[in-house]
Order: structure tokens, then C-alpha cells, then sequence
């Protein structure tokens, strides 16, 4: 994928140019690793070839020695690594691919390394956020529980969602760095959007029955 893969974006992250009134607060994309540990099960699978390898040696060590027992487990241990690369990299195309923008009226998020697409979320559509930290740099995931009639895939957003949350799907800012401040900067916008009064115009014939009730 080359820098130039998104360079039909007027601005980026973002399918059009921003409406007059609206600005852009943060921008993030997944951190690669994380991601591949937290959402693709690196760290599980790397432990299940590290104890393929172990019983490998250990019922070989039976009936050869210990040095051509050890050679043993070395087929594994490469089978291992190369599943590990496949998961990493995998992570890192869809880290690379993604793009989390908040703006002071919305948040958006273009997604899919395959096949790209762009959420939209309006404030005033996103019932609550909740933050999960993970480790002691501040990394965390955001997820949206959305309101109304709103509804998305879970297979087609994956994996930008909060994990095991099928029927409800939960669209998630996924594995970012220093989550608590992008967490505290999405309330302060979402509190001034959704207190924000708001206008409806109402037709002159409506109006003037409605003083004449009065």
C-alpha cells in the first residue's frame, strides 16, 4: 500500500471537506502491536507454539539426546514465527489503514485496509463511551453504544469495535495512545455539542396560527 492510496481525500481520514462550522480536535490511527496482541490474539498464539515446541523437545529428549532433541522443536519454532509475522502484519495493515478524527461536532473513522469506508457518527447519535486502559502508557480502546435506529456490521468493521458485541454492534476507537486525554477531549466536545439549543423553522402559516391560539 503506497503513501498515494489515499490521496484522493480532500482531507485526511475524511471522504469530503469539512462543513463550515466544524474542526478537526484529534487524529489517531491503532497502535500496530497492540492491536495484533489485543484484537488478533498474537500473544496466545504465540504461546501455543512456544508449548508445541516445549512438549516437541520433551517427547523427542525420550529417545535422542538433548542437542538433536532441541532440533526437534526448530521446524515449530519457524511454523510459530511465521504465523506471529502473518498476525502482525495483518495488524499493521489495518493500523495503517485506519484513521480516528474527532471534530467538534462528530467522530469519524475511516476503516478497512481490503475495503475502505468511512463512519460517521454524530455526538448527538452516541448514547455513551466507554474507555478500557490497558497497560501503564496510557493505551486504550473507546467504544460508542449508539442510540436510535443506527446500525453497523460487525463483520465490516472489525476490528474497530468493542469485542463480543454482535447483536449491538459498538464502533470503537481501537488500541490508541494516550486514550484517557482522547477520551477527555470526545466529552468536552460531545457536552458542548449535544447542550447545543436547537432551531427549527416553522412555516409563516404555522406561525401565525399558533399566536392566534395564544
Amino acid at each position: 500500500m503506497s503513501h498515494d492510496d489515499f490521496k484522493f481525500e480532500p482531507v485526511r481520514g475524511l471522504p469530503e471537506v469539512l462543513p463550515e462550522g466544524e474542526h478537526i480536535l484529534w487524529q489517531g490511527s491503532p497502535n500496530a502491536l497492540r492491536l495484533a496482541r489485543e484484537a488478533l490474539c498474537l500473544n496466545w498464539v504465540a504461546g501455543y507454539f512456544v508449548l508445541l515446541v516445549i512438549w516437541r523437545i520433551g517427547a523427542s529428549s525420550a529417545t535422542y539426546p538433548m542437542a538433536e532433541a532441541m532440533s526437534h522443536g526448530i521446524p515449530l519454532a519457524l511454523v510459530g514465527l511465521v504465523a506471529c509475522a502473518l498476525i502482525y502484519g495483518l495488524a499493521y495493515m489495518q493500523a495503517r489503514a485506519a484513521v480516528y478524527t474527532l471534530t467538534n461536532k462528530r467522530v469519524a473513522m475511516r476503516i478497512g485496509a481490503a475495503l475502505t469506508m468511512t463512519l460517521n457518527l454524530p455526538y448527538v447519535a452516541i448514547g455513551t463511551a466507554k474507555l478500557e486502559e490497558r497497560g501503564k502508557k496510557g493505551s486504550g480502546t473507546i467504544a460508542f453504544e449508539l442510540i436510535g435506529d443506527t446500525r453497523f456490521s460487525y463483520i465490516l468493521c472489525w476490528p474497530h469495535v468493542r469485542p463480543w458485541h454482535f447483536a449491538r454492534t459498538q464502533p470503537a476507537l481501537r488500541c490508541i495512545d494516550d486514550a484517557p486525554e482522547v477520551a477527555r477531549i470526545f466529552a468536552e466536545a460531545a457536552d458542548a455539542r449535544v447542550s447545543q439549543p436547537k432551531v427549527e423553522r416553522i412555516p409563516a402559516r404555522e406561525a401565525v396560527s399558533a399566536l392566534a391560539a395564544e
